[in-house]
């Protein structure tokens, strides 16, 4: 069994530098360093994680808190885990996914065991309970999402004044007038707090407000199916409708779904943008969802960063946030001009789409 003697004489160093490093009790220099995890690589040496925690009274491990009970697992959502991770890896952190309530509760448990040096805290709402639960155990933690409240708070976030507004500018610019935002439903008691929600609807009102456009908002859970029965009652409800923000990514799959089978031609009759989506779902609408593109590689590496600052006593992360960028799909055009005797429409030629 390789030991940490064996690794000192191969490094050329003493056994309490390699001890050092290990345990990460002590600085050493950055070519000490090479040395020594060269020797580790040469020998097959490998760390006794349990002792370093030991020694250094860390674990060099952080947990990413997603209320995966309450919120679904997206293909957006999978962006912040792997960035996140990636993030710790490269400083020498294992970074794993705790699927707890929003309640706090389990929360409060796996922090008593001591079992990770900080956490990264996804999917907050305007008040979150785990806010309260991380500050009363002492334990450091950043947030992806703002509560209403930042005073000391460590965070990043979408900017969904930002997305929001590019999302309806980009609507405006192909002539488009008569919106419909098909957004979360604030009344299910999972989501009545929930801060991305809350924050767009908020966005969305002031935007079309400036534009002196109709204010005009459909709630929608999560699900395809919600999708499918929110596009049709913006038929129903809206019928002068030319366009459709979509604030869910599974929901905005359904919009497509639901406006195509009551033989709605996209965009020819009704365009629509997904807020908040990556290319692997837009890609699954056909058309293609013409999207503003999760910011999630950016805000998982940006969130853990914020952490392992403060777990290394360096100098605190600004809160960042960070919009969502337009994508082009095939699902958005201008809206089509009336028919003519003639018989213009859809016999007429296509609109650009983007």
């Amino acid at each position: 069994m390789v030991t940490m003697k064996d690794v000192a004489q191969r490094a050329g160093v003493s056994i309490a530098t390699v001890s050092f490093l290990l345990n990460d009790t002590k600085p050493v220099t950055a070519a000490t360093r090479a040395r020594i995890e060269q020797a580790m690589l040469d020998l097959g040496y490998r760390r006794n994680m349990v002792a370093r925690a030991l020694a250094s009274r860390r674990t060099h491990i952080i947990a990413m808190a997603y209320p995966a009970l309450e919120h679904r697992f997206g293909m957006s959502t999978s962006e912040f885990f792997t960035s996140a991770a990636e993030a710790a890896r490269k400083e020498d952190y294992h970074l794993v996914l705790w699927p707890v309530g929003n309640d706090g509760v389990e929360l409060r448990e796996l922090l008593g065991q001591g079992l990770v040096d900080g956490v990264v805290l996804m999917e907050v709402q305007l008040v979150d309970p785990r806010v309260d639960v991380l500050r009363q155990s002492g334990t450091p933690f950043a947030l992806i999402g703002r509560t209403t409240d930042l005073d000391g708070l460590s965070h990043v976030d979408i900017d969904f004044d930002a997305t929001v507004e590019d999302a309806v500018r980009h609507l405006r610019e192909h002539g488009h007038h008569e919106l419909v935002l098909i957004s979360g439903d604030l009344d299910d008691p999972r989501f009545h707090d929930y801060g991305p929600w809350v924050r767009t609807e908020e966005a969305y009102r002031r935007v079309v407000a400036s534009y002196d456009l109709p204010i005009r908002i459909i709630p929608c859970s999560d699900t395809t199916q919600a999708g499918k029965a929110a596009a049709a009652r913006v038929l129903t409800e809206y019928p002068e409708t030319t366009a459709i923000l979509v604030l869910n990514e599974y929901a905005a799959l359904g919009v497509v779904a639901g406006l195509k089978h009551t033989g709605h031609d996209i965009p020819g009759d009704i365009s629509v943008l997904s807020l908040l989506t990556v290319p692997e779902t837009a890609a699954m609408a056909d058309p293609e969802l013409t999207m503003m593109r999760t910011p999630g590689p950016e805000l998982g590496q940006l969130g853990t960063q914020a952490l392992l600052r403060q777990l290394e006593g360096d100098d605190p992360l600004p809160p960042q946030l960070v919009p969502a960028k337009l994508h082009p799909g095939a699902t958005v055009a201008g809206p089509r001009a009336p028919r003519s005797k003639a018989g213009a429409g859809r016999r007429g030629a296509r609109k650009a789409r983007s």
